[in-house]
């Protein structure tokens, strides 16, 4: 494979109009598995493919764009949870950086804060985690808390998802109120059984992909690795992209941190909280996901620790006020659309790291021998 050659004068803020338009496709546009994700979003953008590669190559070299990779719908493939966390705050930032650099299975980590003591308050850290077909959440969640120190932790496991996206460049312009003719589509959380053919293609598949890596041919190489011939590659991706596992091929920035350049993609996240009536949950979820500054919505149930809220959605932007006229619309809708709303709430982001979670069984047999777990006592029972 031919070596990417980046010259010095690539431009690569997000600013530049060139990169503006390739990001507003490559965040979060090419969705399920393209055998030609990098033709796709010259198409989609209007610039020329070598250019793509040139300038997604260069970004990512620089810093600017973290992380090039194929995501994976992991709600399919492993239980998953969002997990709020009650830690002392003197052990705080300590658990922050254990979830974040020594449990591949957290995704997500942010440290989130309310505007006053509201319902959930106390529970300043915010995990996702997916833990691998045949294990246990709830006895993950146990083993965490005794080695950060958390005094309590609540499970949310999602029971459907309505929004799953980023896009934050070309969400900057959205105006409040702005969403799509129809609600959101449903997406389930049901865990799928897949082939060894299947993990063992989804392995490679995952996979981050480096600057040098970049090029109209992505996917010959991770064939060759999982070797597979191309077509037989091909067919098992397209078969996973059936099953609804393959998410979106996307160029990911950072939310909140400053980039290489100095600028920033967003400085605040929001995580919005409902509470609707019981019974009601995925229509409200489907009219939450339908407006376009959402990048996340789902139905969790929050339990009474968390005012009964039961949708649940983040937002992201650079400006505080304007997210709270985002969520003021929502509410609007909501209740002109008929739903009772009796709680509701926006916890805002604050320190957050963000990294692919892990969910391939054997990895999680790995991570239990590190740290000296029988890996019998965190089976499912």
């Amino acid at each position: 494979m031919e070596t990417q050659t980046i010259p010095d004068a690539v431009p690569v803020a997000i600013a530049d109009p060139v990169n503006a338009r390739i990001l507003a496709v490559s965040e979060d546009r090419i969705t399920g598995f393209s055998a030609d994700p990098i033709g796709d979003i010259a198409r989609l953008s209007g610039v020329d493919a070598d250019t793509v590669v040139e300038r997604i190559a260069a970004m990512l070299k620089a810093g600017v764009i973290r992380r090039v990779r194929q995501t994976l719908l992991a709600t399919s493939l492993a239980d998953g949870a969002l997990v709020a966390w009650q830690v002392p705050a003197e052990k705080l930032n300590a658990a922050f950086d254990f979830m974040f650099q020594q449990d591949p299975f957290s995704g997500h980590v942010v440290i989130r804060s309310t505007d006053g003591a509201t319902a959930g308050s106390r529970f300043r850290l915010w995990t996702t985690l997916k833990v691998p077909q045949g294990f246990s959440i709830l006895r993950h969640c146990e083993l965490l808390s005794r080695l950060v120190g958390a005094e309590a932790f609540h499970v949310m496991p999602a029971k459907c998802l309505f929004t799953l996206g980023v896009g934050h460049v070309r969400r900057r312009h959205i105006r409040p109120g702005s969403m799509a003719d129809e609600p959101a589509v449903v997406t389930s959380t049901e865990v799928l059984e897949l082939t060894p053919e299947q993990w063992a293609a989804l392995v490679v598949i995952k996979k981050e992909f480096g600057p040098e890596e970049l090029q109209r041919d992505i996917w010959a190489r991770r064939a060759a690795d999982a070797g597979f011939s191309m077509a037989a590659f091909l067919r098992i991706a397209s078969e996973l992209s059936a099953k609804g596992v393959i998410g979106r091929f996307s160029t990911f920035l950072e939310h909140v941190k400053p980039l290489q350049t100095g600028e920033k993609v967003t400085q605040y996240n929001a995580l919005y909280h409902w509470a609707v009536e019981s019974g009601r949950e995925i229509e409200a979820g489907r009219q939450v996901g339908r407006f376009h500054i959402m990048t996340h919505a789902y139905w969790r149930e929050g339990g009474p620790e968390f005012g009964n809220v039961n949708i649940m959605g983040v937002a992201h932007g650079t400006d505080r006020q304007l997210l709270l006229d985002h969520k003021k619309a929502i509410d609007t809708h909501l209740r002109n659309s008929g739903f009772a709303v009796s709680y509701t709430n926006v916890f805002w982001g604050g320190r957050s790291e963000i990294k692919p979670s892990e969910f391939v069984p054997s990895e999680y047999v790995r991570w239990c021998e590190k740290w000296k777990v029988d890996i019998n006592s965190m089976r499912k029972t």
